[in-house]
C-alpha cells in the first residue's frame, strides 16, 4: 500500500465544496458591508447589543456570527463576540493592513461572472459599463478600483522589499501603470535616497497624486500621464528599478512585448526590473481563475507563464531570475542587463532552488525541517501485509529500514516536500530531476526519497531471475517503504488529507528531497 499516493477530498464532496463555494463569500461580504468587525472591535459585543447597531434580527444573526466563527472571523467568549486576529488586523476601516475595500472590490466583479456562458459563446466580454459612464462615474469608478488594489499593493510591497535588504538602492524609481503607487511608495519608504517617476492615466495619476502626499512623498515623485501603450516621455537609460506590478496580465499577447521593450530601454545598465504578476507556475487555480476574470471583465488580459514573459524579457536583452513565488498568490521575476546584479538580491538557495522545482510541474514544493519527518516501524508491516509489490523490486525488505532511515536523516538539515500526481513513472522522473537540480544548485548531498514501488523501468530486473538492478543510478526507496509515515508527515507541513476511500479518487503523490 503506497501511502504516499494520498487525496484530499472524495468526488463528490469536491464538487459539493466547489458548487457552495459562493456561500464563503456571500458572508464575508455582508460581514464587511454591515461593518461587523468595527462592532467587535476591542471589547467585542453581545448578540443583542449587535443587533441593535446593525438593526437586524437576533434569530438570524446568531446564525450569522455563527457561520463566522466557523470561518475564523469571530470567537465568542461567553455571551460576547470579538474578533479574532485575522479579521482585526484586515477587517477594520482605518488601519493600516485594511482589507474591506479589495474584498468589496471582488463583490462588484460578480455581475460579469454571471455572463460567463454568455462571454464563452461571444469569445470575449459582453459587458461594457464604460460605453454607459458618464466621466464622473468613470472618475469615481477608478478612484474605487485604485483604492481597492492600494490594499492589496501595500501588503504586497512588503514581501518585495526583504529580496533587497542589504542592498543600497539610490536613484530613481519607473513604476508602469503605478495604480495606486503603493509599490513604489514602500521603495520611497524604505530607501530615503530614492525618487520616483509614476506612469499612468491621467485620471489615475490625479487620485494617486493625494494618496503618495498624505505620505509625505510630494517632493520625491513626478508624475507622467501616459497611455503606456503609447510612447512614453521619459529617459531611456535613466532608472535605477523599473517596477511593472499587475501589469502583465492586463494586456494582450501582442502588448507586452512593445511594454517590456520600453521598460527595458529605460532601465539603467546597473538597474533592476521588477515583474509582479500572477503565474500558472506558483499558484494554478488562482491564475486560471483570474485569466477568466480578465476573460469576462477586460478587453484582452490574460494570465502568462514564466517560461513566456522570460522568452520576452529575454527578446528585450535582458537576463532573469527564476520565478519566485510570494507567501500569498502571486510571484516575481526579477531582470537585469547585467547578469551579475541579479546575484546580489537577496535570494537564498532554497527559494531559488524551490522555484526551479515547482517549475517542473510539481503541485506544491515545501519546506520542512527534517526533525518533522515521522519515521516509524510499523510502515513495513503496511508493505508486507497489503501490498503484492511486497518483497519486489525496492519494495520491503529490499528498502532502507526505518533505523536506516533515522540515521540518514541526521545528515541533513532541511528537506522539500514535493507534491505531483500519476502516473507514478513520470512522477519519479521529474523527482530525480529535482534531485539532479538540487545537485546543480550546490546541495551536494541532495537525495530524493519517492511515491510507490520503482516504476522507471518496463521489465524490473530486480525482480526477476537476474535479482540485480540494472538502473541503481536512478533506482530511489519509497517514503513509506524506507519507514516513513507519509500520512503524518505530510499533515505536519501543513497540507489537508484523507486517505482515499474510492478507486476513482483523485490521487496525490508525495515525494522528499533531503538537502542538507
Amino acid at each position: 500500500m503506497a501511502f504516499s499516493h494520498l487525496s484530499q477530498h472524495s468526488g463528490p464532496q469536491y464538487l459539493e465544496d466547489l458548487a457552495t463555494g459562493y456561500w464563503f463569500s456571500e458572508v464575508l461580504f455582508t460581514a464587511v458591508e454591515l461593518n461587523v468587525f468595527t462592532l467587535l472591535d476591542l471589547e467585542g459585543r453581545t448578540v443583542v447589543e449587535i443587533a441593535e447597531a446593525l438593526e437586524v434580527l437576533p434569530t438570524g444573526l446568531r446564525r450569522f456570527l455563527q457561520a463566522l466563527g466557523d470561518l475564523g472571523l469571530v470567537v465568542c467568549d461567553a455571551d460576547r463576540y470579538f474578533n479574532t486576529k485575522l479579521a482585526s488586523n484586515y477587517l477594520i476601516p482605518g488601519k493600516s493592513d485594511y482589507q474591506g475595500d479589495s474584498i468589496l472590490w471582488r463583490k462588484g466583479l460578480k455581475l460579469g461572472w454571471q455572463d460567463l456562458a454568455g462571454c464563452l459563446k461571444a469569445g470575449g466580454r459582453v459587458d461594457f459599463p464604460l460605453d454607459k459612464e458618464s466621466p464622473e462615474q468613470f472618475i469615481q469608478r477608478i478612484r474605487k478600483y485604485i483604492k481597492a488594489m492600494d490594499n492589496v499593493a501595500r501588503i504586497k510591497v512588503g514581501e518585495i522589499l526583504p529580496f533587497f535588504e542589504g542592498l543600497d538602492l539610490q536613484g530613481k524609481i519607473l513604476d508602469v501603470g503605478t495604480g495606486s503607487g503603493a509599490i513604489a511608495g514602500g521603495f520611497l519608504e524604505h530607501f530615503p535616497s530614492l525618487s520616483a517617476t509614476l506612469l499612468d492615466l491621467d485620471q489615475v495619476l490625479e487620485y494617486t497624486r493625494e494618496l503618495m502626499d498624505k505620505k509625505g512623498f510630494e517632493k520625491r515623485v513626478d508624475y507622467i500621464p501616459t497611455n503606456i501603450l503609447e510612447p512614453w516621455t521619459v529617459a531611456k537609460n535613466g532608472f535605477d528599478i523599473v517596477i511593472l506590478s499587475n501589469i502583465i496580465h492586463a494586456y494582450s499577447e501582442e502588448e507586452i512585448p512593445l511594454i517590456l521593450d520600453r521598460a527595458a530601454n529605460c532601465l539603467k545598465p546597473e538597474g533592476f526590473m521588477i515583474i509582479h504578476d500572477f503565474f500558472p507556475e506558483h499558484f494554478s487555480a488562482k491564475a486560471a481563475l483570474l485569466d477568466l476574470n480578465m476573460f469576462i471583465n477586460t478587453y484582452n488580459g490574460r494570465i502568462f507563464s514564466e517560461t513566456w514573459v522570460k522568452e520576452q524579457l529575454a527578446m528585450s536583452k535582458l537576463y532573469t531570475t527564476e520565478l519566485i513565488p510570494l507567501e500569498s498568490d502571486t510571484a516575481l521575476i526579477f531582470a537585469a542587463k547585467d547578469v551579475t546584479l541579479l546575484t546580489h538580491l537577496r535570494l537564498d538557495r532554497t527559494t531559488r532552488l524551490i522555484a526551479r522545482i515547482k517549475a517542473m510541474g510539481f503541485g506544491e514544493v515545501l519546506s520542512i525541517a527534517t526533525e518533522t519527518i515521522q519515521v516509524v516501524d510499523w510502515a513495513e508491516l503496511r508493505c508486507q501485509y497489503g501490498c503484492e509489490r511486497y518483497g519486489q523490486g525496492h519494495c520491503p525488505p529490499n528498502s532502507p529500514s526505518p533505523q536506516k532511515t533515522r540515521d540518514v536523516m541526521k545528515d541533513f538539515s532541511h528537506a522539500l516536500l514535493l507534491e505531483g500526481e500519476p502516473p507514478g513513472k513520470l512522477f519519479q522522473s521529474r523527482v530525480l530531476k529535482a534531485e539532479r537540480e538540487a545537485f546543480l544548485g550546490g546541495f551536494h548531498k541532495a537525495f530524493a526519497y519517492w511515491a510507490g514501488p520503482c516504476a522507471l523501468c518496463t521489465d524490473c530486473t530486480l525482480s526477476a531471475t537476474e535479482g540485480m538492478c540494472r538502473n541503481t543510478r536512478d533506482a530511489r526507496p519509497s517514503m513509506e517503504g524506507a519507514g516513513i509515515d507519509v500520512y503524518e508527515t505530510v499533515q505536519q507541513a501543513g497540507l489537508n488529507l484523507r486517505i482515499l476511500r474510492d478507486k476513482g479518487d483523485f490521487v496525490r503523490y508525495f515525494a522528499l528531497l533531503l538537502l542538507e
